[in-house]
């Protein structure tokens, strides 16, 4: 069974319009109200166990998409399924199947220890107490926090806050996460800490992970899959290496050999850089592969390293974007 499931959802908001006419006359004008639609019939489907990333400018309707899959807003039209459930008239029993991260939103009470919120959160979603001592220490430590179960969460720093708001989600095993801007204040250390155990969390549990970031080292490590909308409608739903190969030019090898002169001559393959030892290929991905030219570097050359250079995903979608834009503009033109 699908983990999550929308289809052609839609959320619109009531906006005060300016009053028509002007001076005195506008003044007892009668007030217009229209409607600002932020997701526009919006449909994709998740299986469990995968890892998406859900990406869009500010404003492109991905956090209240994850407000109407928690239950939080009404649709204002179509359907969706979470965990088997619909979100807004399922919520209570949905709650005990999902794990929610809002960045800037805190399930913990600011006053208490951190240990006793986390007990009063297992009690709430009625974990044993094997289960949830077992699942704290495992947290505690993956996540760098076993010395601050006994403070305050008023004491905490920001950073340190995300890290037990992140352990919270999970200490109920839920089946699905909806992250949103998870790693906002983490340092370099928390964030490959989560990034890691995200990804065990799929892998071991299967757990089904929809994340939305503006951090394309989150997407990239944690994701295979990526959602991409703009102005509350898909662009595009592809896996990401799908994403990198479609959307950028050349991608970069680098081979280190024997040969003093090495020379590798292949069809969508150019040289940009050579020297002793050492050369520089450019790969077509349109034409040529990456994994065969890697493979036929190998079988002809005397290969003593290589590095092959990824493109960072945060060209790609700016390419994705810049092409939906352009798209946008021919269309508008008379």
């Amino acid at each position: 069974m699908p983990a999550i499931v929308v289809d052609k959802l839609t959320k619109w908001f009531p906006v005060r319009a300016a009053r028509p006419g002007t001076g005195f006359r506008r003044l007892f004008s009668p007030a217009v109200t229209e409607k600002a639609e932020v997701v526009r019939e919006l449909s994709f489907q998740i299986d469990e166990g995968e890892r998406v990333a859900f990406i869009g400018p500010n404003g492109a309707g991905k956090s209240t998409t994850l407000k109407m899959l928690t239950g939080i807003l009404h649709p204002s039209s179509g359907d969706a399924r979470v965990a088997g459930f619909v979100p807004w008239l399922q919520r209570h029993q949905l709650a005990h199947r999902i794990g929610i991260v809002f960045g800037q939103r805190s399930q913990l009470w600011y006053h208490l220890p951190l240990r006793q919120s986390f007990e009063l959160l297992a009690h709430l979603y009625a974990v044993p107490r094997a289960e949830f001592d077992s699942r704290l220490d495992r947290l505690a430590n993956r996540l760098a926090i076993a010395d601050l179960l006994d403070r305050r969460v008023a004491q905490l720093s920001l950073g340190q806050r995300l890290r037990c708001e992140i352990a919270a989600t999970l200490l109920h095993k839920p089946a699905i996460l909806l992250l949103d801007e998870p790693t906002i204040g983490l340092d370099v250390t928390a964030k490959a800490a989560l990034r890691d155990h995200l990804n065990s969390l799929s892998r071991e549990e299967g757990t089904t992970v929809l994340l939305t970031s503006h951090d394309t080292g989150d997407i990239e490590r944690i994701c295979d899959r990526a959602i991409i909308i703009d102005h509350g409608t898909t662009l595009l739903d592809q896996p990401i290496e799908q994403l990198r190969r479609r959307y950028l030019g050349p991608r970069a090898i680098v081979l280190v050999t024997h040969e003093r002169d090495p020379v590798l001559q292949l069809p969508g393959v150019s040289v940009i850089a050579s020297e002793p030892y050492r050369i520089t290929l450019a790969v077509d991905t349109s034409l040529a592969r990456v994994e065969t030219v890697v493979a036929e570097a190998l079988q002809r050359l005397q290969v003593r390293d290589l590095l092959i250079e990824n493109t960072p995903l945060e060209e790609v979608v700016k390419s994705i974007y810049s092409t939906s834009a352009a798209g946008r503009r021919d269309v508008a033109a008379p």
